[in-house]
């Protein structure tokens, strides 16, 4: 099957997001994808946000929001996922991933298990962190498993959700720029996509602050499909037969002695 990443420049402005967003999907999809990876904060970014404003702008599950990319997602055949801040009535909101298919159903959200308290930042000042709870979805003949952002730099996420049967990693991220920092993001990518034998699809936002370089890594490590810093899509064709092709070369998943197990 094709797969997209569809790197997005972010604003606070909700309607401009879902225009952009909306765009890329059908972008994609005429580039032949049936999988399209939106980053995280697609809803809206800000550079600064407070807890505060995170509620202010955070999204229901059964929104207008997400209901215009399900819409999206059924209009173009594909399925879709996409980073956002959902609303918690009860307290902090969530960094959440919605699935949605190519018939516009929202069929799994995935809640951020690790929040970006690094670099300065800490991101459990203003949202709330979740267990780990596997995501995996069934697509084209591949089982996509989910992950956020600071979670691509924690091995055992990847490894749990192999465990739970992925052998696609999808990264929705808003990777903020730095010293070093494309250099992580891509290493981190090649990096879980060799480990675990997998395809990595690695989706950031672009624009100030922000990293881009948007990635499809093969179960090998080799780059598939790149952008820099441009707002856009890249498009790579994936299949079960190479993760089989890799993985009886190199049997690194049956030749473990560890297993993964939530704290």
């Amino acid at each position: 099957m094709h797969v997209a990443v569809a790197q997005l420049d972010a604003s606070t402005d909700p309607a401009a997001n879902l225009d952009a967003a909306t765009n890329l999907i059908g972008r994609a999809a005429s580039a032949g994808a049936q999988l399209v990876v939106l980053p995280e904060y697609s809803s809206s970014w800000e550079p600064r946000p407070s807890a505060a404003s995170l509620a202010a702008a955070a999204v229901t599950l059964d929104g207008p929001f997400v209901g215009a990319l399900a819409r999206a997602a059924h209009e173009h055949r594909v399925t879709v996922l996409a980073g956002l801040v959902e609303r918690n009535p009860a307290g902090k909101s969530s960094n959440t991933v919605v699935a949605l298919n190519s018939g516009g159903e929202l069929v799994g959200a995935y809640r951020k298990v690790h929040l970006y308290d690094a670099f300065g930042d800490r991101e459990s000042d203003r949202l709330a962190a979740h267990p780990p709870e596997a995501l995996v979805l069934d697509t084209g003949g591949l089982r996509v498993g989910v992950m956020t952002c600071y979670d691509l730099r924690f091995p055992e996420m990847a490894r749990f959700l192999v465990d739970a049967g992925a052998d696609v990693l999808a990264v929705p991220a808003a990777w903020v720029a730095g010293p070093g920092k494309v250099d992580h993001w891509l290493t981190l990518a090649r990096a879980r996509a060799i480990e675990n034998t997998v395809y990595v699809l690695a989706c950031g936002q672009t624009g100030r602050y922000r990293s881009g370089h948007s990635v499809i890594v093969d179960p090998v490590g080799e780059v598939l499909a790149a952008m820099g810093e441009e707002q856009g899509v890249a498009v790579a064709e994936i299949s079960p037969e190479r993760i089989q092709e890799v993985r009886a070369r190199n049997p690194s998943l049956v030749n473990r002695r560890f297993e993964v197990r939530p704290l």
